[in-house]
């Protein structure tokens, strides 16, 4: 409940927050918490997204100044490792265990192609390592949709809290006129504005990233397609 300081009401959302009762500002301080990591974990997305998104671009620069899957293999292997550079390596590496030294012969209507079972792994083992990278970059992201779903509760459990603590010192002091009321409801309003203020960011940055994690998952396919594509230009498969 609500004190009065000094014999004056509160007159500011920060005079409400200090005079505020202690269930009240255990929520408030579990609020600022929640902000504080929904903050860090959207620049920490932000910053990886924009990270992997260069080094996307790097590499399928120079994967088109080649021609040759082998070629292209040993040119995106100097770049700074990358989700689509493991997962060239992951296809490559499984066709060379196959067919070891196929992929350095230059004639490759002579070499000895995968068969379908044989194919059909290797599209299995493209779809494991996209699956292992896209939950790599998942990571965190269902953590800004438990705070945007969990910070109005906890503000709206404050504000329930507020009101009653206010209702019990009204009863026990006997006024009931407006004067009495207000600061006690101010206060509790602070936990569903605050926590209103914490789920709005989160729920915001968490759309983003699940569909910028939706397209990061279909380049991957894509490029998983590709290399398919090319081995079977050169008669790989």
């Amino acid at each position: 409940m609500i004190m009065q300081v000094g014999g004056a009401l509160p007159t500011s959302p920060w005079e409400l927050v200090t005079t505020s009762s202690a269930a009240t500002k255990l929520v408030l301080l579990v609020l600022v918490a929640f902000s504080l990591i929904c903050w860090f974990l959207i620049l920490l997305k932000w910053i990886q997204f924009r990270r992997v998104g260069k080094l996307g671009n790097r590499f399928f620069d120079e994967l088109e100044r080649t021609t040759r899957l082998e070629d292209a293999y040993h040119a995106v292997m100097k770049l700074p490792p990358s989700p689509y550079g493991r997962l060239l390596r992951e296809g490559i590496n499984f066709f060379s265990e196959l067919r070891p030294g196929a992929l350095q012969q230059t004639d490759a209507g002579k070499t000895a192609t995968l068969t379908a079972t044989q194919l059909e792994v290797l599209r299995m083992q493209l779809a494991k390592e996209i699956g292992a990278e896209r939950d790599l970059m998942a990571r965190f992201i269902p953590w800004l949709a438990t705070i945007g779903s969990v910070s109005p509760l906890l503000g709206l459990l404050g504000t329930v809290l507020g009101v009653m603590d206010a209702f019990l010192g009204i009863a026990a002091g006997g006024s009931g006129n407006i004067s009495a009321v207000a600061p006690g409801v101010a206060e509790a309003l602070i936990t569903t504005v605050l926590g209103l203020a914490v789920a709005i960011p989160a729920v915001i940055a968490y759309n983003i990233f699940a569909s910028r994690l939706g397209v990061f998952a279909g380049e991957l396919e894509g490029f998983a397609q590709e290399i398919i594509g090319a081995m079977a230009r050169e008669g790989r498969v």
